[in-house]
């Protein structure tokens, strides 16, 4: 495509002003004027010249007018079109405008310099200028297709010529409207970058040798910031054993190179706004093989004005390859900042102000704070910790510290002791005292816990001796009514007053199994059961017992694994939990329990709830009620211990489902937050069933049984140190048929043997007794009567005293209190066995 030479129309029509076709028209409308009135005749033609004339000059007149105000202009461009022109022509980068068949319109000077063309009128379109090089002409492409399609681009490209110097260009386009004949046109714009790209060559070379010096420094160094590395020099990390090459930025923690408290001398430096702390200390660096490395470290950090640390600078010196043989003060101070700093008691040095000189790194990262920072010693502590505390210190700096320790408590969560040492010769950083702290946070909470326990214990003894004297007495209470019963008809004045008497000592009976509940010496039915099945079953009556403000969601996993437990229990443990997640929710929420299998792997996950690695089963029951204070979340689970108001709980619910689940061998949690809601998790044991077990127990619904014939046979020994509960069985057991024979103990209960050999046929014995308690008679009376059937009574559970008992012993047991009618059952079950 030829260039545009200097005659072409193209490049004068952008300067003419006007149109040549109006002007074409005025002439041809003047020249036919001129004929027709030739045409016409001189004499008919003179009044239409003169009146030609006559408009010609006032038209004439006009136009000079507007010529002379500035109106009409001939033959010089508009003043903004020149500005224009000026202000692209002095531009620093290279301006052309190409037409859309690819003709070079206008070219700035600084597009003739850059492409080397001689004047505007050799300038080529950018299109042509890089064909020789592809990687350009590939983005003149790009750019030149972006213009078609109405875009914006811009493109660098790196011109390598051989035997000229390397160049940078910036290449940019963009549509500039229509020529006037249809064609759209296209604004380039070159730009020079050479001079930038090489600036900033030079400056990432000078870069690259700095670094390269930094690596090779006869002294380690490195850059942290939030406690991650950022940069490290190959001279440390080959002090330290790691291979460069597997570094990269984070790769590192202080924590990593910098062992145990000693780190937080680095990371948690005492903010100073808009200042900068350097500090100089004496560590332990530890090496990837475990070793240690004693290093001197210049610790330099600069802070925002609104306190927030930027990147350190860290010089580190190794002092290991000093020649401590020669200078043996050199070598006592590296073993001195090496058991200073790597001590795990916190220790701290304060002048006679009290304000600390040096402190350790355990000090440091138990109270913050930075060697060399002058702060007082109470300063660090809570206020209400400073009135215990300054004592102590005062003494101190004056020569006589006290022999005894401090204990105060630092916050809400920690607590220390604090041990001080007088100083006779402090030196030149004027030493006073020395103190030692030790941390007993963690030994605190082993104290309370190991004091809850204790009085956990404690109440649980003191909670099942008294249910076995209830039991005692609500048996002769409810036996007592039982024979009243009997005796009188439903339409004897007194009937019902014995009915009354009967219910309220069964209501007893509750409150008496919920106490041998919490001291876990309850009876338990175990029986394999299937968890998915029992919440099934339940969630009908808890709908019932929430109430319709309370929205009840049940997450049941497939595939749950069995547990063995005992299924009345149990059920109490929901509803116990149900019950209270309600009263947490007086004006309604949501109740979900949830039932999965936690694996023995999972179990790491509850580590805080004791929580053995095994199978367990979990069932987890959450509220979104009011959630309980952190200041009574370890008391809920002691007895009595209620926030509801007086009348409205008797304090036994959670202590009931705490002594059921561990009876049970299992494991309570809770997590709770004021406000949010409260979430109680129970872990059960997975039960493996034995070879001769499939499958899980069902619970069948119990045949309506025909009314038994109670009446019996036989001599009975009963042996009961109570003697209503005595005197009320022997009554009901005579009235049935049988032969009672009575003891008060274990030694009466062998007298009266010695002198009935052979007669007895069933022994009905108490567990606790004074001189010789239920097992021990039995073992007594095997010995002689081998085949002798006994049957034991109590309010403890089965298993309480079953340990006792010889391997393999036969025997009934009858828990208290008990009626009239189980009594007697009991005892025409066990006579039935040897009919």
């Amino acid at each position: 495509m030829a260039d545009s030479g200097p005659d072409d129309p193209t490049l004068d029509r952008s300067e003419i002003g006007g149109s040549i076709r109006l002007v074409l028209l005025v002439a041809l409308a003047l020249v036919g004027a001129v004929v027709s009135l030739l045409l016409l005749g001189r004499d008919r033609a003179d009044p239409w010249i003169i009146g030609l004339l006559t408009v010609l000059a006032v038209v004439g007149v006009f136009a000079l007018f507007a010529y002379a105000t500035g109106l009409l202009r001939f033959g010089v461009p508009d003043f903004r079109d020149e500005l224009a022109r000026r202000i692209v022509d002095s531009a620093t980068d290279g301006v052309s405008i190409v037409d859309g068949l690819g003709r070079v319109l206008y070219a700035n000077p600084r597009y003739c310099e850059i492409i080397g063309a001689a004047s505007p009128q050799e300038a080529r379109p950018v299109e042509r200028l890089f064909t020789s090089d592809p990687d350009a002409s590939e983005a003149v492409y790009r750019l030149a297709q972006g213009v078609r399609e109405g875009k914006v681009l811009t493109e660098e490209v790196r011109l390598a010529v051989p035997g000229h110097p390397v160049r940078w260009l910036k290449l940019a386009a963009r549509p500039a409207g229509s020529n006037g004949r249809g064609a759209k046109a296209a604004v380039w714009t070159v730009s020079d970058l050479t001079r930038e790209r090489e600036r900033q060559e030079t400056a990432f070379l000078e870069l690259q040798h700095a670094i390269d010096y930094l690596d090779h420094a006869p002294a380690g160094f490195f850059s942290a910031a939030g406690g991650a590395i950022h940069y490290i020099n190959a001279t440390l990390v080959d002090w330290l054993g790691y291979d460069l090459a597997e570094f990269g930025p984070g790769g590192l923690t202080v924590a990593d190179i910098v062992p145990g408290p000693a780190a937080a001398l680095l990371t948690g430096m005492a903010p100073l706004p808009g200042g900068v702390r350097t500090e100089v200390l004496d560590l332990d660096l530890k090496r990837k093989n475990g070793q240690t490395l004693p290093v001197r470290i210049w610790h330099r950090v600069a802070y925002a004005s609104d306190g927030t640390p930027g990147a350190s600078r860290t010089l580190v010196v190794n002092r290991s390859r000093e020649d401590n043989a020669a200078d043996p003060a050199r070598a006592a101070e590296v073993r001195f900042a090496r058991f200073f700093h790597n001590s795990p008691i916190a220790i701290a040095e304060v002048d006679p102000e009290g304000q600390i000189v040096r402190a350790n790194a355990m000090f440091a990262r138990l109270f913050g704070g930075r060697e060399g920072e002058r702060r007082r010693l109470l300063d660090v502590v809570s206020e209400t910790a400073r009135a215990l505390l300054e004592p102590a210190v005062t003494a101190a700096v004056r020569g006589q510290a006290p022999s005894s320790p401090v204990d105060i408590g630092l916050d809400r969560e920690r607590s220390a002791r604090f041990y001080f040492a007088s100083v006779e010769d402090g030196g030149a950083d004027r030493e006073a005292a020395i103190v030692y702290v030790i941390e007993t946070t963690e030994q605190r909470a082993l104290e309370a816990q190991f004091a809850q326990s204790q009085k956990m214990q404690a109440v649980g003894q003191l909670a099942g001796g008294v249910a076995h004297d209830f039991n005692n007495v609500l048996t002769a209470i409810i036996g007592y009514s039982d024979l009243l019963l009997a005796n009188a008809r439903p339409t004897d004045p007194s009937f019902q007053d014995v009915m009354q008497i009967k219910q309220n000592a069964n209501r007893a009976a509750g409150l008496v199994r919920q106490l041998l509940a919490f001291s876990r010496r309850q009876t338990l039915r175990p029986q394999v059961l299937n968890l998915g099945d029992v919440m099934s079953d339940l969630s009908m009556l808890l709908r019932r017992l929430l109430g319709e403000t309370i929205k009840l969601e049940v997450k049941e996993e497939r595939d749950l694994w069995p547990v063995k437990a005992d299924l009345n229990q149990f059920e109490q443990v929901i509803v116990n939990l149900a019950v209270n997640a309600r009263d947490a929710m007086p004006e309604g929420g949501t109740l979900s329990i949830r039932t999965a299998n936690v694996s023995a792997e999972q179990a790491a996950q509850y580590a805080e709830a004791g929580l053995p690695a095994a199978d367990h089963v979990l069932v987890e029951v959450a509220d979104t009620g009011t959630g309980i204070p952190p200041a009574i979340l370890d008391k809920i689970f002691e007895p009595f211990f209620s926030t509801k108001e007086v009348g409205k709980g008797t304090g036994l619910g959670l202590s009931t489902v705490y002594g059921i689940v561990k009876q049970t061998g299992g494991t309570l949690q809770v997590d709770s937050e004021v406000g949010k809601g409260s979430i109680f998790r129970v872990f059960l044991p997975r039960h493996v069933p034995e070879s001769v077990e499939l499958a899980p127990k069902t619970v069948e619904p119990e045949a309506p049984v025909k009314a038994a014939d109670l009446t019996g046979r036989g001599t009975l020994l009963l042996v009961e140190d109570e003697e209503a509960v005595r005197a009320f069985a022997a009554r009901a057991l005579v009235s049935r048929g049988y032969q009672v024979l009575e003891a008060g103990s274990g030694i009466e209960a062998l007298e009266v043997m010695g002198e009935h050999a052979g007669e007895v046929d069933l022994i009905l014995s108490d567990v606790v007794m004074p001189e010789m308690d239920g097992p021990t008679l039995l073992k007594e009376l095997r010995a002689t009567h081998p085949d002798i059937k006994v049957i034991f009574m109590s309010g403890y559970a089965e298993e309480a005293f079953a340990k006792n008992l010889p391997e393999g012993a036969d025997f009934g047991f009858l828990p208290k209190p008990f009626t009239l009618k189980q009594l007697i059952e009991a005892v025409k079950k066990s006579m039935g066995r040897s009919d």
